[in-house]
């Protein structure tokens, strides 16, 4: 059944693998060049997602190291912080509800920030994302996170070049004093080529459970592709640290995506208990640091 007219999104002109494409996300059948090239889209490996059996066993495996991680932070005072970035329909949410799913909800929160209000664009930029860092014993998520300045708010202009400049030259040094703090702290970027966002995009627009999910950014960011990977590869050359490294993961399969996000985190917080055997090794294909790995 066709949607009202005020209710439709309008056709968006963009430009996948050097050509032009016309896309009406309002059509429920999806386009056969989306279809074929969403896995294997921006040179993912992989041909085929993980399978589901491995993929719920290797989950189970180190969800338990994970509620592990959660007694010994208790115990020890110590405190993680996670940040999740990457573009509209990475996955950013279902990585996060992974790690969260079986730990004790008192001390694992999540943190996705509406837009400032008044009082907080008067404030020092960092200072509404400081005020939830994780206290004694707690891990703490970012469902994106003060990098919305090097992204969404540049692009779409929310922010002046200014505003994007002073961001980008103070970040690092913000960083290391979280670092100092003796905060775990990790930056993970889920990367996914440009036809696997369509095709999650088309997936939310016709799901009556998720299309809450799309919006009108999302229709204007299909069509700045390009504007948002000048702002990433800008935002990795000037925040990318040995303090405070970007993480990467392809995540157009996000059964591996959830795993090397998570074994990451294991490998890094040396907490009481530690299964190594378990916890296993990285998959070099999906997890690597910095802009490099995205040009390898």
């Amino acid at each position: 059944m066709k949607k009202p007219e005020e209710d439709r999104a309008p056709t968006v002109k963009i430009t996948v693998a050097g050509k032009k494409r016309t896309f009406d996300i309002d059509d429920a059948n999806l386009p056969k060049w989306v279809d074929e090239n969403a896995l294997t889209s921006d040179g993912y490996p992989y041909e085929k997602k993980l399978d589901e059996d491995e993929y719920e066993d290797t989950l189970e495996a180190l969800q338990i190291e994970l509620v592990k991680l959660q007694a010994w932070l208790q115990s020890a005072g110590q405190r993680v912080l996670i940040l999740f970035e990457g573009r509209d329909a990475a996955g950013k949410g279902g990585a996060i509800n992974a790690v969260r799913e079986n730990m004790n909800p008192r001390n694992a929160r999540n943190v996705a920030l509406p837009k400032p209000t008044d009082t907080e664009r008067g404030q020092w930029y960092f200072q509404r994302y400081v005020s939830h860092f994780p206290t004694g014993g707690e891990l703490v998520t970012f469902d994106r996170s003060w990098y919305n300045r090097a992204g969404v708010e540049s692009v779409m202009g929310f922010c002046t070049p200014e505003q994007h400049e002073k961001f980008l030259a103070e970040t690092p040094a913000f960083e290391q004093l979280i670092v100092n703090e003796g905060i775990f702290f990790f930056k993970f970027w889920l990367d996914i080529g440009q036809e696997m966002q369509i095709k999650r995009f088309h997936d939310r627009r016709h799901s009556p459970l998720k299309n809450w999910k799309f919006s009108p950014i999302d229709i204007a960011g299909m069509s700045k592709w390009d504007d948002y990977t000048r702002n990433r590869d800008l935002m990795f050359e000037r925040t990318h640290s040995k303090h405070a490294p970007w993480i990467i993961v392809r995540a157009n399969d996000k059964r591996r995506a959830r795993i090397a996000v998570i074994r990451r985190v294991l490998l890094r917080v040396p907490y009481e208990g530690r299964d190594l055997t378990v916890i296993g090794t990285e998959d070099k294909k999906i997890i690597g640091e910095g802009p490099k790995f995205l040009k390898a």
